[in-house]
């Protein structure tokens, strides 16, 4: 009993963790139905004696829930079981996430349940909503300084900067080099956090934008790259281009987490057009402002190439999510590509891309050098806020 008490603690303090994330992406733990083990996924079927759930691997377990088994209602953010209310395998449906301890069936694969732990996915809906808000009205951009005495952080968020305040509750966070998924990120400190990181953070606003009291951030150092495949590894899960900005040749991982999206050729254009300054998406009114990312100079003008350009990329980052995916397989050499990667933490380790985005023909030209024209690496999951680099994270 003890065992399976460690172990229930232990998952939904998993499952608690998988909810509380600005990208709205559950993940449960996925575990074959042994002796003495638990299984988590998401419902796939329920009937009157048991339920079947598919584990994050793919795998189906079957479940047989006596009538005298407890069923047990969890909120998403719970981290024990003290607010569990009762409940019934009727309440359990579809696309709900449970948690299952119990001992093999006595024949053939599946599990008898001894208890079962439901989260509810509407409520986990919910949850990420209510996060995704929360993050969206924060901040994000790149840091020019840190302070880590004085518990501040100085960004350049679109075309202002924002000073991060940084109090002793706040939770810090740093994405992994090898990994684009948030629930990866490791507890940090302020201390840890290096000028040129990008930064994303929830917290509360001053009246003017220019300060943003942090309850939660999350940093990490990615690269940008920009330029014509070369060569595509499917058995690798590799690209290889010649990187616009440094003139050398880069390959680039894409893994089940990287976000691969395809750009029409229209909207390209009109991507390019913007960066040029021409056509009615690239000019602004007097008084005006130059789109959703940036602000137009004094009224009556537009802003400068540098800034036109850092403004377009700021929609192109919030277009992502509305855009169609692509896989590693529709990717051919020559393809014009954006890619927004990890940062190794050595020089032996291939970058993992975070988003790839191919059919940006119109924009390289439009940016030749790919030193200003780049995406952000919180562009998975949501739309951005105000100020340019904010979005669901990625992750």
């Amino acid at each position: 009993m003890r065992v399976m008490n460690v172990c229930l603690r232990m998952l939904v303090v998993v499952m608690a963790l998988a909810v509380g994330v600005p990208t709205v992406r559950v993940m449960a733990q996925g575990a074959t139905a042994t002796a003495g083990t638990r299984a988590t996924g998401t419902v796939k079927s329920v009937s009157g004696t048991g339920l079947t759930l598919t584990t994050t691997a793919g795998q189906d377990v079957v479940v047989t829930v006596p009538d005298a088994v407890k069923v047990l209602m969890v909120a998403p953010g719970s981290k024990d079981l003290k607010s569990a209310t009762p409940g019934a395998l009727s309440d359990v449906a579809v696309g709900d996430k449970v948690l299952v301890v119990g001992d093999p069936a006595a024949s053939g694969p599946g599990l008898t349940a001894a208890r079962v732990i439901v989260m509810k996915a509407g409520a986990i809906a919910a949850t990420h909503q209510a996060e995704e808000a929360a993050w969206s009205k924060g901040g994000g951009g790149i840091v020019k300084s840190v302070d880590a005495a004085a518990g501040t952080i100085v960004i350049a968020s679109g075309l202002k900067t924002v000073t991060v305040v940084v109090m002793p509750q706040t939770i810090v966070r740093r994405y992994a080099g090898g990994s684009v998924r948030f629930a990866d990120a490791k507890v940090s400190t302020i201390a840890e956090i290096q000028k040129g990181d990008q930064l994303r953070v929830r917290g509360t606003k001053s009246a003017d934008g220019s300060t943003i009291t942090a309850d939660e951030l999350v940093t990490g150092m990615f690269r940008n790259y920009s330029g014509l495949i070369a060569s595509v590894d499917a058995t690798a899960g590799t690209v290889t281009l010649k990187d616009l900005t440094t003139k050398k040749s880069v390959t680039v991982a894409v893994g089940a987490n990287s976000d691969v999206r395809r750009i029409p050729p229209m909207m390209a254009e009109r991507v390019a057009a913007r960066m040029k300054g021409t056509g009615a998406a690239g000019t602004a009114g007097a008084g005006g402002t130059a789109g959703m990312g940036g602000t137009a100079g004094a009224a009556g003008t537009a802003p400068d190439g540098a800034a036109r350009e850092r403004s377009a990329g700021s929609d192109l980052s919030q277009m992502l999510s509305r855009l169609p995916t692509e896989t590693l397989a529709g990717l051919k050499v020559g393809d014009a590509v954006m890619i927004v990667a990890t940062s190794p933490s050595s020089d032996t380790e291939t970058p993992m891309a975070v988003t790839l985005l191919v059919g940006v023909d119109a924009i390289l030209r439009a940016s030749p050098t790919g030193q200003t024209m780049t995406l952000s690496p919180w562009s998975l999951g949501g739309g951005a806020g105000e100020g340019g680099d904010t979005g669901g994270g990625g992750r």
